[in-house]
């Protein structure tokens, strides 16, 4: 691709309305801090309805609910899954408890929307993909980034071929993180891995496709989790993504798709709404999508309306991250947490 042949214009993004999805009534299982957000963003942005909150213990579905004005609070995930006026549930509980909080509700017929990442790893993501199957029930991975408007319009510019043949993805997530955070503790599968290095492999299997072979590194915490981690990915076609996590310091957190004929860059935080910027090879040439939306959670919404959307159309999975996305980026994520010597169980 020549530099006058980048277009003038990037594509608009195609994601929809909140008016143009049924209004589903969620449960949502967990009260925190990322339950929270959920349900701001709900609130704030589209006619979803959260009619019910569910906890572990009476007090902090109370406080939860209170808190948000939600009218139902339950003190237990089998009270919250025995709504019968609960449509889906979004299970926002810790990392290692995933698998049962999902495997409760689909076994309740629930819909499921489940926090990233699905399972602590590949093996539980397929049981939590294969119950819902099997039961005839909708069932997501929360990887928000992937149905946010900034990512249709990458989708659009990898999809049009704009940046000719991709070979490499380099992105980087980093935050620092002080105790007694949740990340910070092994009981609840805490580390960089999980909670952040998820979204740089994600990105890098999404664009180049599964990992065929993982190349891992990096440091343990003293409260015992993983820290820091960097991963060199190859792919089809001797495509690599160079990908790093961290939760001791904060890196710039953007991303880079680079292809013969263009580069697509993502601003930090490359996972959050933000801007587009495509370049020719030669640098002479770049043109920019501007995200209206401003850099937040508050933008979590999107996830719900595809779920709503999908459920609207008798869809039991989303086109935009089926469970064999999700298993291949698990299955990265567990190839580089083997070699960094981090178990979970």
């Amino acid at each position: 691709m020549s530099p006058l042949s980048l277009p003038d214009t990037l594509p608009c993004p195609r994601r929809p309305s909140p008016a143009s999805v049924p209004s589903l009534r969620w449960g949502v299982l967990g009260t925190g801090w990322i339950a929270s957000r959920f349900v701001a963003s709900l609130q704030a942005s589209t006619t979803q309805q959260v009619v019910a909150v569910g906890s572990r213990s009476q007090r902090t579905a109370d406080a939860f609910a209170a808190a948000t004005g939600i009218e139902r609070a339950l003190g237990s995930a089998d009270g919250l899954v025995a709504e019968a006026d609960v449509d889906v549930v979004y299970v926002a509980t810790p990392h290692h408890v995933h698998l049962a909080s999902a495997l409760t509700a689909i076994d309740a017929g629930k819909h499921v929307l489940v926090e990233k990442p699905l399972g602590l790893d590949a093996l539980e993501a397929d049981r939590i993909s294969s119950a819902a199957a099997a039961a005839g029930v909708f069932c997501m991975e929360a990887m928000w980034s992937l149905f946010l408007p900034r990512f249709d319009v990458v989708r659009q510019v990898l999809g049009a071929g704009l940046l000719g043949d991709v070979r490499t993805v380099i992105a980087d997530h980093g935050e620092h993180f002080s105790p007694p955070h949740r990340i910070l503790d092994p009981a609840m599968a805490g580390g960089s891995l999980l909670d952040l290095g998820t979204y740089v492999t994600t990105l890098a299997t999404w664009v180049l496709g599964p990992a065929l072979t993982v190349r891992a590194s990096g440091q343990m915490t003293a409260s015992g989790v993983n820290g820091q981690a960097g991963m060199v990915l190859t792919h089809a076609g001797d495509a690599t993504s160079v990908l790093h996590s961290t939760l001791l310091t904060r890196t710039p957190t953007s991303a880079t798709i680079a292809g013969t004929s263009a580069t697509l860059t993502l601003p930090g935080p490359f996972f959050q709404p933000g801007d587009v910027v495509v370049t020719s090879a030669d640098g002479s040439r770049s043109v920019r999508w501007i995200d209206p939306e401003p850099i937040g959670h508050g933008a979590l919404y999107h996830s719900a309306l595809e779920v709503a959307r999908c459920i609207g159309a008798g869809e039991l999975s989303s086109p935009l991250h089926p469970s064999s996305s999700v298993l291949a980026n698990l299955r990265a994520l567990d190839e580089a947490t083997r070699q960094v010597g981090v178990t979970y169980h």
